[in-house]
C-alpha cells in the first residue's frame, strides 16, 4: 500500500526542521529563510534575477563585472526598488575603480560585499569591514581559505572546477573534503555544479553553511537572458559544457567553463592563426597574447543579451544537463528544498 500522506506530514515538518538546522549558520549570516546563493553572471544577475531569488527566500547576488561605479550604484537601487531583502554585490578584485565600487555598496548599505577574482589587497577588506557590510571571498585551496580567514573575510565561497564561467583546476568534492573540516570558524558555501537538493544536502551534512547556484538561475523566469540562450542550456548535456582549450602554454588561456558552439571552434582556429603569426614575426608575444585575449570580447553579452548561441560564449556549468525547463526562481529553490527534505525523510523512514 502507499503511504498515508497525512501521516507523513510530521516527518516532513521534522524533515524540513533538520534541513533548517543544518544551514542556519548560513542563512544567519545572510539573513535569509534559505541557504542558497544565486551565483553572480554577468549580463544575468542584475535586478529581476536577483530580486527574484531574495524575494523566494534566497540570497541574490548582484554581478558587476565591468559596471562603473554610477552604473552600479543604478542597479543596486533599482533592485532594492524590487526587495526589501537583503541580497549582496560581487565585485571583480582587479576592477579599477574597485574602491570607488565598495563605497557605492556602502553607501546604499548593500549588506554583504563580495570580493571574487583573486585574493583581494587589505585596503578593500578594511573598506568593506569598516563600513560595516559583511566580506564574501572565493577560496579556491585550503592555504588560500586559511589566509582570506586571517585577513577578516567573513565567510568563504569554495567553487569547484564544475562551475561555468572562470573556474580554478580542482572539482568541488575534492575542495570539500580539503577545506570544510578545517575552516570552522567562519561560514563556508558550495559551490560548482549543485543542481539539486541531495547534492546541497550532502555538502551541508559535511560542514557547508549553505550552497550556491548559477547555472540553474540563468535559464529562470526572472533571467533576462535571451530565450534562445535558455533554450540551448534546457538542450544541453553536462558533457556540453567544457572548457576553454590552451594550445599554446607560452600564449595562456584562462579557463572559462561554457557550451562548446562554433566560436569554441573559431577560437582554436584564433589561436593556431596567432601562433602562426608570432611564429612568422609578424606579432610579438605581447601582441599575440593580446590577440587571444580580445578574441571573447563583447561574446558573453552577445550569448546572452543578443542571443547569439552560436558564436556568443555560452556560459555553463556542468549542472546544465539539470535544467529541463524555464522555471520560476521560487519554483527552482522550492524544488530544492523538496529534494532534501525528502532525502531526509527517506533514510528515517528506511532507520525506521
Amino acid at each position: 500500500m502507499p503511504p498515508d500522506i497525512t501521516a507523513l506530514e510530521p516527518r516532513r515538518t521534522l524533515a524540513r526542521g533538520r534541513l533548517d538546522a543544518l544551514w542556519a549558520r548560513g542563512t544567519s549570516f545572510l539573513g535569509c529563510e534559505v541557504g542558497i546563493l544565486g551565483g553572480a553572471m554577468t549580463w544575468v544577475s542584475e535586478r529581476h534575477l536577483v530580486a527574484g531569488i531574495s524575494n523566494a527566500g534566497g540570497f541574490g547576488v548582484i554581478a558587476c563585472g565591468s559596471m562603473n561605479p554610477d552604473r552600479l550604484a543604478e542597479e543596486i537601487a533599482a533592485t532594492q526598488a524590487l526587495t526589501e531583502r537583503p541580497f549582496g554585490v560581487n565585485l571583480i578584485t582587479m576592477h579599477p575603480e574597485l574602491e570607488a565600487l565598495i563605497r557605492v555598496c556602502l553607501e546604499l548599505r548593500v549588506t554583504h560585499v563580495v570580493l571574487a577574482g583573486g585574493v583581494p589587497h587589505g585596503r578593500s577588506v578594511s573598506l568593506v569591514k569598516d563600513g560595516g557590510a559583511k566580506l564574501i571571498c572565493f577560496a579556491p585551496a585550503l592555504v588560500i581559505a586559511r589566509r582570506l580567514v586571517k585577513a577578516g573575510a567573513d565567510a568563504l565561497v569554495i567553487e569547484g572546477s564544475e562551475a561555468g564561467g572562470h573556474i580554478g583546476p580542482v572539482s568541488l568534492t575534492v575542495l570539500a573534503q580539503e577545506i570544510l573540516p578545517h575552516i570552522q570558524g567562519i561560514p563556508v558555501f558550495v559551490a560548482g555544479g549543485l543542481g539539486r537538493g541531495e547534492a546541497v544536502l550532502a555538502f551541508l551534512e559535511m560542514g557547508a553553511a549553505g550552497a550556491q547556484l548559477g547555472t540553474r538561475f540563468a535559464a529562470a523566469v526572472e533571467s533576462i537572458a535571451h530565450p534562445r540562450f535558455k533554450e540551448a542550456f534546457i538542450r544541453a548535456a553536462a558533457r556540453d559544457a567544457v572548457p576553454s582549450i590552451q594550445l599554446d602554454p607560452r600564449f595562456p588561456v584562462i579557463p572559462v567553463r561554457g557550451l562548446a558552439n562554433a566560436g569554441t571552434e573559431r577560437f582554436l582556429e584564433h589561436q593556431r592563426s596567432t601562433l602562426g603569426r608570432f611564429e612568422s614575426g609578424e606579432l610579438s608575444r605581447q601582441q599575440a597574447q593580446l590577440e587571444i585575449e580580445h578574441f571573447w570580447a563583447g561574446a558573453l553579452r552577445r550569448a546572452v543579451v543578443e542571443g547569439d548561441v552560436e558564436y556568443g560564449s555560452m556560459m555553463a556549468g556542468q549542472s546544465v544537463g539539470m535544467v529541463t525547463a524555464v522555471q520560476p526562481v521560487a519554483e527552482i529553490i522550492a524544488e530544492l528544498v523538496d529534494q532534501a527534505t525528502a532525502a531526509i525523510m527517506s533514510r528515517e523512514l528506511a532507520a525506521g
